[in-house]
């Protein structure tokens, strides 16, 4: 019971929180407030007109099809309002034929329900093929049926999805580019402070296990910041396709090549980061299945690092934030000058040992890769 109310306790105070962040300026929840409001706005909308003002027989199938298509974006309310109706009138219609021979609902939705299934499992329908199945079962379930009301049922789903989807077009239409350049630039401060970490560590000596492992889980985050930096990115290309909106909002720069190139770059240094923080780890264990690099060869690697995230952050900016293209450029200079070093400093210290050469030649191929890529990107 303990459990159950702390549980109950976190929820609260997790949707407070949201509360006050929406409250606070735009933000993610804010949009959700917003999309929640519409979608109930449509739904109103729609039975106002077809069941207030028009009296339409089936008025209830408008408002149904219009709250549920006040999508994420403009651009997949109109792709799914397309597929809704493919599958509602497949549906309506399957089982107005076999209804009308048959006149038992019973009988009629034995044969009617596994084609509908099998209808919904079409691929050109996606997401929407469960409506094949609900479109049949509005027209088995409520009262005699009819070719009348089955088009009543038809023109009812198509209104409901042309109120749902202006709605969702004209009123305050989502946009997700704020939440893109947020989430890259996380990504890319988490990627700076993992490698700054690491930089003091060697530099330090501090080679323990614990603090090592703790370097590797965050470097393996990254990952998981980075495919959400990926998503969010693809998800602020589609909310500006068919959206009117989108023409005021150049104040937050829209998700072209630089959105792009900034991914690229953050998924080089995750994995350049897990790829260091996993050989220091396997350094740092008492069994170690690779040996410990020397003192004089860590700090130099930890100055690469520092460079390194360095350069991260200036990239960041110059893609988001302030122009610094300059500074970029020779932050990517010093950092191939200290990568120049460090590959002569490796040389001259590998011994016959292949342990000892395959753990220097694991640190410097990933320095190698992610130097590449700032380079070619800071360019």
């Amino acid at each position: 019971m303990r459990a159950i109310r702390q549980e109950l306790w976190r929820d609260v105070t997790a949707a407070a929180h949201g509360a006050a962040r929406a409250w606070a300026g735009p933000c993610r929840e804010r949009d959700l407030v917003v999309q929640t409001l519409k979608a109930a706005l449509a739904a109103w909308l729609a039975w106002a007109l077809a069941g207030w003002w028009l009296h339409a027989p089936v008025a209830f199938v408008a408002p149904w099809v219009a709250v549920v298509l006040v999508e994420s974006t403009v651009y997949r309310s109109i792709a799914h309002g397309l597929q809704q109706l493919a599958a509602i009138a497949a549906g309506t219609v399957v089982a107005t034929a076999v209804a009308l021979p048959l006149h038992d609902t019973v009988a009629a939705m034995a044969v009617v329900l596994p084609l509908a299934m099998l209808l919904g499992q079409w691929r050109r329908l996606g997401s929407q093929g469960i409506y094949a199945a609900t479109g049949a079962l509005f027209v088995l379930t409520n009262g005699s049926v009819t070719v009348t009301t089955s088009t009543a049922r038809l023109v009812e789903a198509l209104f409901g999805a042309v109120v749902g989807i202006a709605v969702n077009a004209l009123v305050r239409p989502p946009l997700y580019l704020r939440d893109s350049r947020a989430v890259l630039k996380d990504a890319t401060e988490e990627a700076h402070d993992v490698l700054r970490a690491v930089a003091e560590g060697l530099a330090g000596g501090r080679w323990d296990a614990g603090e090592a492992g703790a370097w590797h889980e965050r470097a393996l985050r990254l990952h998981r910041l980075v495919e959400q930096a990926r998503s969010s990115v693809e998800w602020s290309r589609e909310s500006l396709r068919g959206n009117l909106r989108h023409r005021r909002a150049g104040a937050v720069p829209r998700p072209g090549k630089e959105y792009d190139d900034a991914v690229l770059v953050l998924d080089y240094a995750a994995v350049h980061t897990a790829g260091v923080t996993r050989t220091v780890l396997e350094a740092a264990t008492e069994d170690r299945a690779a040996p410990r690099p020397r003192p004089e060869l860590a700090r130099r690697y930890a100055e690469f690092l520092r460079r390194t995230a360095q350069a991260l952050r200036l990239y960041s900016h110059s893609r988001f934030g302030d122009a610094c293209d300059d500074e970029l450029g020779t932050a990517v200079a010093r950092l191939r000058e200290t990568l120049d070093a460090l590959r002569r400093d490796l040389v001259r210290s590998t011994t016959d040992d292949p342990d000892e050469v395959a753990t220097y030649g694991a640190l410097l191929t990933q320095a190698h890769r992610l130097a590449d890529q700032l380079a070619v990107s800071g360019t």
